[in-house]
């Protein structure tokens, strides 16, 4: 059992995301003073007050230039673009996926970077009767999978350099850690278009990831191709593979920068 110091502690944390919740709601519907907001959601003027400013620091509100009157900041706004932004992406980049998986025959996702983590976004299931998991929803270290490292390699030097400082975790006993490799390995993707990965990721898979790159954005994401070991890629098939992915990685690309 927790002690009772903690307990409450954790009591208040909720109740305190709670109510953060009730005036944002509220200031949703109806931008309001500080007297009017506490009226509406049933809280003490001097509560409202203070977690307003709070808010305010966060940029998840904003005051009007009389000072008065609160309304939702851009920092909410911009954070509900970019869940928007992704959703579109996921829904447009799916005829792509279906297309991919048809022509390899296995598993085809998306994934998105997310601050060092590389989320897989949307899967399309292989035809084979024998399936790789749906990733979707998971989250991993950019050094793990190739989508990652796609990514990354699209970095400036300087933020390499950041992320290999940091401790680097083991997926498998074939995952890469080493920083010196990592690094070469992602000058290798910057001269291929394409980084494979074998049980790197997970035991018994194999992995191929393309980057989708849109002009002064950097890399949008990465589109990838994972079966398992035994029989992806195929004999000799290894580069005629990535050749496809990298096809509709570059097709996505352009889409992108047109949309």
């Amino acid at each position: 059992m927790a002690p009772t110091g903690q307990a409450e502690s954790g009591t208040m944390t909720v109740q305190s995301i709670d109510r953060a919740f009730q005036v944002l709601k509220a200031l949703a519907i109806e931008p309001s003073g500080v007297t009017d907001l506490a009226q509406r959601v049933g809280l003490p003027k001097s509560t409202v007050s203070r977690m307003l400013s709070s808010l305010e620091e966060q940029g998840a509100v904003a005051r009007a230039e009389d000072g008065a009157v609160y309304s939702i900041g851009m920092g909410l706004v911009e954070l509900a673009g970019a869940v928007d932004a992704t959703a579109a992406l996921a829904t447009a980049v799916r005829p792509h996926l279906v297309w991919l998986s048809d022509q390899l025959g296995e598993a085809a996702g998306f994934s998105v970077p997310t601050g060092y983590v590389i989320q897989y976004m949307v899967q399309v299931e292989s035809p084979n009767p024998v399936q790789v998991r749906d990733y979707t929803g998971l989250m991993v270290p950019m050094h793990v999978g190739p989508s990652g490292l796609c990514v990354m390699a699209q970095w400036p030097k300087e933020e390499v350099g950041r992320y290999l400082s940091r401790p680097l975790e083991a997926y498998t006993s074939n995952t890469l850690v080493d920083p010196g490799r990592i690094e070469a390995r992602l000058e290798t993707v910057r001269e291929e278009g394409h980084c494979w990965v074998h049980e790197e990721f997970a035991e018994g898979i194999n992995s191929v990831a393309a980057p989708v790159l849109a002009d002064g954005r950097g890399a949008l994401g990465a589109i990838h191709v994972h079966g398992p070991a035994y029989r992806f890629p195929a004999k000799d098939r290894a580069d005629a593979i990535a050749s496809v992915v990298m096809d509709a990685a570059g097709r996505f690309s352009a889409r992108t920068e047109t949309a």
